[in-house]
């Protein structure tokens, strides 16, 4: 049997390749949507790709189930659970097999054995794997999805906070407890291959170890300590990190299907700062990929900054409009990175480009923006010279944060400027500086010019001046 993990970091996604080396047959479990390593791992293992399986209808990134399909004519195993809300869409064209709980398939010398896991999705299933080329006839290990990961499960109330399906987060904690109460049974040595790890917004602790153990879960993950529902569904709902804004948008494509990638547009050069200016004053959205520093130091007014970094695939996520146009100012030697990133969160539209660096270069006028100490903000916030703006989630904001701040999530912000006071100097304020930077150039995009960005954020302010 041949195991391979992939990880995507841009997104925390895990991914895995099964394979019977004896009849070369190979499935891929929950796939990105580049299946390039894919296909060169196929190549180089001499396997024939003959499946796709998903263990849910993902919320946070764009499967690459029908490009499996598309490619090399692969089976998607889908998930026939849950009510008819939950069902996918649009594969009757498709070569697929809905599973259901206790349904068994085989892969060459694999059998898969489909295990009905609700909690976080009401039609979320795993995959127990047994590999029948030798004298084994038990399960080996399970492939959970969003279901267990390590140190922690999948978050039950996406259906509610992003795909605006009310009623179902307290319904979906009652389904975990129950699905934990059975994932409780399993043999301890039984391994867990999850679909996620540390930075996923589909838990609030994951660990940054790519696999785990059943037994090992039971002994140390939080959510299998409890054995009284009520308490447990408190914990599981309290603290969850607000769930990015395109995970809507993801849920909807992932159940009813999207193009392939070969046939999406492609990226067209912008080459005069003219042209540029004329998009951005007509209301089109222009994102410089550059770290916060180059870009604070100088930037094509009107422009918003998101770093091309392990944290853009969030951030996009949140702050591109999927209905417009999108521009990119870029390292002409990242683009097919971003826009592969871009497309694994569904961003499929028309993309424009320039060069960054050229761009910048030829530009007579840049705006920038400050960047102030803890100190300094501190002497205009107590001389009444100053408002701030705390743009961390809801749960760094409770757990403290500067008196008087006022509280906007920077993912929300570009909705809720209206909320803003603009009668002085705007001190905006996260964490540790990165994500204030970020919500600076939206809000000077957006007519905000006497705003700050306060340096190293919350963090060095409780240190320096020991609050």
């Amino acid at each position: 049997m041949l195991l391979r993990y992939f990880y995507d970091e841009n997104l925390a996604h895990a991914s895995y390749v099964v394979g019977c080396q004896v009849t070369g047959e190979a499935v891929v479990v929950d796939p990105m949507r580049n299946i390039t390593a894919y296909e060169e791992l196929a190549a180089k293992e001499n396997l024939n790709i003959v499946g796709a399986l998903e263990t849910h209808i993902h919320a946070d990134f764009v499967s690459g189930s029908r490009e499996l399909e598309n490619r090399f004519g692969a089976k998607l195993y889908l998930s026939d659970e849950g009510d008819a809300d939950w069902k996918y869409q649009n594969i009757d064209q498709l070569h697929h097999q809905l599973v259901k709980d206790g349904d068994q398939f085989k892969i060459g010398n694999l059998v898969f054995e489909v295990m009905h896991t609700p909690g976080h999705t009401p039609e979320s299933i795993s995959f127990l794997l047994t590999d029948r080329g030798g004298s084994a006839d038990k399960a080996m290990g399970m492939f959970t999805g969003d279901f267990v990961f390590v140190g922690d499960v999948g978050r039950p109330d996406l259906l509610e906070k992003a795909a605006g399906v009310e009623g179902t987060s307290k319904a979906g904690a009652k389904d975990m407890f129950k699905s934990l109460e059975r994932f409780k049974q399993l043999p301890d040595y039984l391994q867990v291959w999850p679909a996620h790890g540390a930075g996923s917004a589909c838990g609030k602790a994951l660990g940054a170890v790519p696999s785990t153990t059943v037994g090992y879960e039971k002994m140390f993950n939080w959510a299998l300590q409890y054995d009284e529902l009520e308490a447990f569904q408190k914990e599981l709902l309290d603290g969850q990190p607000e769930p990015p804004a395109y995970f809507a948008v993801m849920k909807s494509v992932n159940k009813t299907g999207v193009e392939l990638v070969k046939d999406l547009p492609q990226p067209q050069e912008i080459k005069s700062v003219d042209e540029l200016k004329k998009s951005i004053a007509n209301g089109e959205q222009v994102v410089d990929l550059r770290a916060s520093a180059s870009f604070g130091n100088g930037y094509i007014p009107g422009t918003l900054n998101i770093p091309f970094n392990k944290s853009f695939a969030n951030w996009a996520g949140w702050i591109v409009d999927y209905q417009k146009p999108l521009y990119l100012l870029v390292d002409p030697e990242s683009l097919d990175q971003v826009v592969n990133v871009l497309h694994s969160i569904g961003v499929d539209g028309e993309i424009g480009y320039s060069d960054v660096s050229k761009l910048i270069e030829e530009t007579e006028e840049l705006d920038s923006y400050q960047s102030i100490s803890a100190e300094e903000a501190k002497k205009r916030i107590d001389a009444g010279e100053a408002n701030v703006l705390d743009v961390r989630n809801q749960t760094e904001y409770d757990e403290g944060h500067i008196e008087g701040a006022n509280h906007i999530m920077i993912g929300t912000l570009k909705k809720r400027l209206d909320e803003i006071p603009t009668d002085k100097t705007l001190i905006v304020q996260c964490q540790s500086g990165a994500r204030s930077a970020i919500a600076t150039s939206i809000l000077k995009a957006n007519g905000f010019n006497d705003s700050v960005n306060l340096s190293g954020g919350y963090a060095k302010w409780k240190k320096e001046l020991s609050i």
